[in-house]
C-alpha cells in the first residue's frame, strides 16, 4: 500500500466501473419470486405445465369494477366485449368468466365480473426466471393497454368503469418497484443521520466522509457482482435490502476501527504515515477476523434449499468480502492521503500529561466492571435473560391479516376482489390426483375415484367451491362420457393428456387467511388418498400458494437445526484458532446466542403480541411471523455480534501480550474500544432502523430484529456481560495458549 497506492485506488475504480452496468439493472434482473426446487408444490406446477398443458397454468385476474353487473343483460354484453378483447391480446392462452358456465364464483357479491386470464408459459430449460418474468410483464403491459382502450370505449355508457389487474405476475412486478422505492427511501432516511453521527464520532468532516465513501463503494460493487452472477446463480430480490443494510453497517464499523487505531498511533507520538501503517497492520487483522465471523453466518445460508435464503447468503458473503477488502486496502491509502487534513484542529499527539479523551469515561466504567463483575452479571444479565425467554413463543408461520404492501396497485386490486368475491382467490389450492397404473378418468373406476374425492373436499367447511372435471357435468349423474363433450381448453385444464391424472381446484372461503390455508394443506396431505377415493394406488399432490407456504416452512424448519450447529461450530473453530483459547470462543458463542434470543423475544413481544406495534407502523398484533425471519436474524446477528466481540478481545489480547495484567488489559482494552463500539452500534442500529419504516413487513421485522440485537449486543453484552466474564475468568481466558 505504501509503494503502489495509485494502483490500489485504480483497481477499486475499475471494479466500480465494471460493476456499474450490472448494479444499475439489479432490480430488473433479480427474481422477486421465491423458488423451492424439489418441493411438492413445484411438482404440481410442473405437472400443470407439462402434463396438462393447461392454458391456465399461469393466470392473471381482471376485476371489472364500478357498476357492471354481469347478472343483467347489459352487464353480460359488457363482459362479452371485455373477454373478446382480452382473448385476442398477445400472450393470452385462455379466458374464463361467468359467460362460460354461469358459475357465480366468477362474480363478486355485487355482480362485478372476475375474469381469469391464462398467460403464455415460457418456463423451460435454459430460460431464466428473470427472462420468464420479463416476457410475462410484456404480456401484462399489452393487456393493460387493451383495458385502457376498453375503458375509453365503454366510459360513455358506463361512467366510472374500471379495470384492475392482479395475480402472481403483476404482484411480482409491483414488488420489484416497491422494493426499489423502499430501499431508496431507507437509504435517504439513513445517510444524513449517519453522517451526523460520524461527525460526532470523528469530529472531522473528512474523517466522517471516508467511511461513507467506503460503504457506498462496497454496496455498489456487491450489487454489481450479484447482478453479474444472476445468470449462473439466480438471486431473490430481498438480497438488495440485505446488501444495503449490511454493507453500509460493516463498512462503517471497519472504518471506525481503522481510524481509531490510526488516532491511537498519533497519540503515541507516531507520524501520520507510521500511524497509518500501524493501523493497517493491527486493525487489518481484526477486520479480517471479524469478517470471517460474519461470513460464517452468511455461508451457512447457502445450505438452506430455499432460493430466497441462499440468495441472502450469497449477497452477504459478497458484501462482507468487499467490505473487508476495502477496509484493509483502500481505506488505509485514503487515510494516508488525507492525513494532513484529517484531524486539523483536533489532533491530540503530544498530550501526554492527560488521559486520552476518547477513553476517559470508558476507563472509569471498565474499572468499575473489573471491581464488581458479579454485580454486573446479575444487573445486566437478568433483564436480558427475561427478554430472551419471550422467544420461546416466537411463531414462524405466516401472519394473519394483510401483510403485503398496499402501496402496490395489484395488492389493492387483490384486496378489492377479496372484499366482494365469494371465495379467497388469492389462496386457491390445486390438487393433482394421480390414478393407479392402468386406470384413467375415461374409466368408471377413475371417474368414481375423483368424484368421491371432490365430494370429500366439498363437505369441508373451509372450502367455498370445488372445480374439477366431474363438477362440469351438464347432465345429472353423468359419467366419463362427458369428457368427449368438453372443449379442448376445458379438458386440458382439468385432465392430463393421457387422462391418468385430474386437477381439482379448491377455492377457500373468504374468511380463510393464509395461515388457515396452510393448515388446510397440512390436513389434505395428511389424509389417505386411497381412503378418500376408494381406489387402491391413488395419490395426490397439493400445490398453489398455500402448498408452497407449507413446503417453504418445512424447508426452513428442517434446515434451522443443522444451520445453527454449523454456524456455532465454525465460529468456535475460527475464534479458537485466532485467540488460541477455549474459553474465549465459548463465552463469545454463548453471549451471541443470548443476543439472538433477546432479539427474537423482542420480535415476539412487538409483532406477535402487539406491544408497541404502532411505533413500528403496524395497527396491532400480527399473531404470526415469517419462516425466513429466524434464519436471517440468527445468521446475520450471530456474525455482526461477533464484530464487537472481536474488537474488544483483540484489544485486550494485544495489551495482555504487551505485559499488562489481566485487570489492566481489560480496562485498557475496553477504554480503547468502548467509544468505537458505541458509535459503530449506534450507526448500525440507525441503518437497520431505517428499514423499519417501510411497507414490506418482512423487511420491517428484519430491520427491527437486527437493530434490537445490535443495540443489546453492543451495550449490555459486549460492554458489561462480556468484560465481567473476562474479569472472572482471569488467566483462564487464554488457556491453553499463553
Amino acid at each position: 500500500m505504501r509503494r503502489k497506492p495509485l494502483l490500489i485506488v485504480a483497481a477499486w475504480l475499475v471494479l466500480a466501473l465494471v460493476a456499474t452496468p450490472f448494479a444499475t439493472r439489479i432490480h430488473d434482473v433479480l427474481d422477486p419470486a421465491v423458488r423451492l426446487h424439489g418441493s411438492e408444490s413445484e411438482r404440481v406446477d410442473n405437472a400443470l405445465r407439462e402434463r396438462f398443458k393447461s392454458p391456465f397454468t399461469q393466470i392473471a385476474l381482471l376485476h371489472v369494477e364500478n357498476g357492471v353487473d354481469a347478472r343483467t343483460a347489459d352487464g353480460q354484453a359488457v363482459l362479452k366485449r371485455v373477454t373478446e378483447a382480452v382473448r385476442t391480446a398477445s400472450g393470452v392462452q385462455g379466458v374464463m368468466s361467468y359467460l362460460d358456465n354461469a358459475d357465480s364464483m366468477y362474480l363478486g357479491k355485487d355482480g362485478s365480473p372476475i375474469i381469469v386470464v391464462g398467460l403464455t408459459t415460457t418456463d423451460g430449460s435454459g430460460t431464466s426466471a428473470a427472462a420468464t418474468l420479463a416476457a410475462r410483464l410484456s404480456v401484462m403491459h399489452d393487456l393493460r393497454r387493451t383495458t385502457d382502450a376498453l375503458r375509453t370505449e365503454l366510459t360513455p355508457l358506463h361512467p366510472g368503469i374500471g379495470f384492475g389487474w392482479t395475480g402472481e405476475t403483476v404482484v411480482y412486478a409491483d414488488m420489484r418497484r416497491v422494493s426499489s422505492e423502499e430501499t431508496s427511501k431507507a437509504e435517504l432516511r439513513v445517510l444524513p443521520l449517519t453522517l451526523v453521527l460520524l461527525l460526532i464520532a470523528f469530529r472531522s468532516l473528512l474523517a466522517a466522509i471516508l467511511p461513507m465513501l467506503c460503504g457506498a463503494l462496497t454496496i455498489w460493487i456487491s450489487l454489481g457482482a450479484v447482478a453479474a452472477l444472476n445468470s449462473v446463480w439466480p438471486s431473490s430480490l430481498i438480497v438488495v435490502s440485505i446488501i444495503s443494510m449490511v454493507g453500509l453497517g460493516l463498512s462503517i464499523d471497519y472504518a471506525l476501527l481503522v481510524v481509531s487505531h490510526y488516532r491511537d498511533g498519533l497519540e503515541q507520538g507516531l507520524s501520520p504515515a507510521e500511524a497509518v501503517a500501524q493501523a493497517a497492520r493491527h486493525a487489518g487483522r481484526t477486520v479480517a477476523l471479524s469478517g470471517s465471523a460474519v461470513a460464517i453466518g452468511f455461508a451457512a445460508m447457502l445450505m438452506v434449499p430455499v432460493s430466497e435464503v441462499a440468495s441472502v447468503g450469497l449477497g452477504g458473503l459478497l458484501v462482507t468480502t468487499v467490505a473487508v477488502l476495502v477496509a484493509s486496502t483502500l481505506l488505509p491509502v485514503l487515510l494516508g492521503w488525507a492525513a494532513p487534513w484529517l484531524d486539523a484542529g483536533v489532533r491530540r499527539a503530544g498530550r501526554k500529561d492527560a488521559e486520552p479523551v476518547t477513553g476517559r469515561h470508558w476507563r472509569r466504567w471498565a474499572r468499575w466492571v473489573a471491581r464488581h463483575p458479579l454485580a454486573v452479571l446479575l444487573g445486566a444479565g437478568l433483564p436480558l435473560v427475561l427478554l430472551a425467554a419471550q422467544a420461546t413463543h416466537l411463531r414462524i408461520d405466516l401472519p394473519r391479516g394483510r401483510w403485503l404492501p398496499d402501496s402496490a396497485e395489484s395488492i389493492r386490486v387483490l384486496h378489492g376482489i377479496d372484499a366482494v368475491a365469494r371465495g379467497n382467490f388469492g389462496q386457491i389450492i390445486p390438487v393433482v390426483l394421480e390414478l393407479p397404473r392402468g386406470t384413467t378418468l375415461q374409466d368408471e373406476a377413475g371417474w368414481r375415484a375423483e368424484s368421491r374425492l371432490v365430494r370429500h373436499f366439498a363437505r369441508d367447511p373451509r372450502i367455498q367451491h370445488v372445480w374439477a372435471v366431474t363438477t362440469l357435468n351438464p347432465v345429472p349423474l353423468g359419467g366419463p362420457e362427458i369428457l368427449g363433450r368438453l372443449s379442448d381448453s376445458v379438458r386440458r385444464s382439468f385432465v392430463s393428456a393421457d387422462a391418468s391424472a385430474g386437477l381439482i381446484e379448491l377455492l377457500p372461503r373468504t374468511t380463510l387467511t393464509a395461515a388457515d390455508a396452510t393448515a388446510l394443506v397440512h390436513d389434505i396431505r395428511a389424509a389417505s388418498p386411497e381412503a378418500l377415493t376408494g381406489l387402491a394406488g391413488t395419490r395426490f399432490y397439493v400445490g398453489g400458494a398455500p402448498g408452497f407456504n407449507v413446503d417453504y416452512e418445512n424447508a426452513i424448519r428442517g434446515a434451522l437445526g443443522p444451520l445453527v450447529v454449523g454456524v456455532v461450530g465454525a465460529t468456535l473453530l475460527v475464534l479458537s484458532l485466532a485467540f488460541r483459547s477455549i474459553l474465549i470462543p465459548i463465552k463469545a458463542v454463548v453471549l451471541n446466542l443470548l443476543s439472538v434470543a433477546a432479539a427474537f423475544g423482542a420480535v415476539a413481544l412487538v409483532f406477535q403480541d402487539g406491544y408497541g406495534s404502532r411505533l413500528v407502523g403496524l395497527p396491532g398484533a400480527m399473531a404470526g411471523g415469517f419462516p425466513i425471519v429466524p434464519v436471517l436474524v440468527f445468521c446475520i446477528v450471530f456474525g455482526l455480534s461477533m464484530d464487537y466481540e472481536v474488537f474488544i478481545v483483540a484489544r485486550i489480547a494485544h495489551y495482555r501480550r504487551a505485559g499488562f495484567g489481566d485487570a489492566d488489559a481489560l480496562v485498557e482494552g475496553l477504554a480503547r474500544t468502548g467509544r468505537v463500539i458505541t458509535f459503530a452500534a449506534l450507526i448500525m442500529v440507525m441503518i437497520f432502523g431505517g428499514f423499519i419504516l417501510g411497507d414490506f413487513i418482512v423487511i420491517k421485522i428484519l430491520g427491527f430484529a437486527l437493530s434490537t440485537a445490535v443495540l443489546l449486543d453492543a451495550t449490555v453484552v459486549r460492554l458489561a456481560l462480556g468484560p465481567a466474564l473476562i474479569q472472572l475468568a482471569g488467566r483462564w481466558n487464554w488457556w491453553p495458549g499463553r
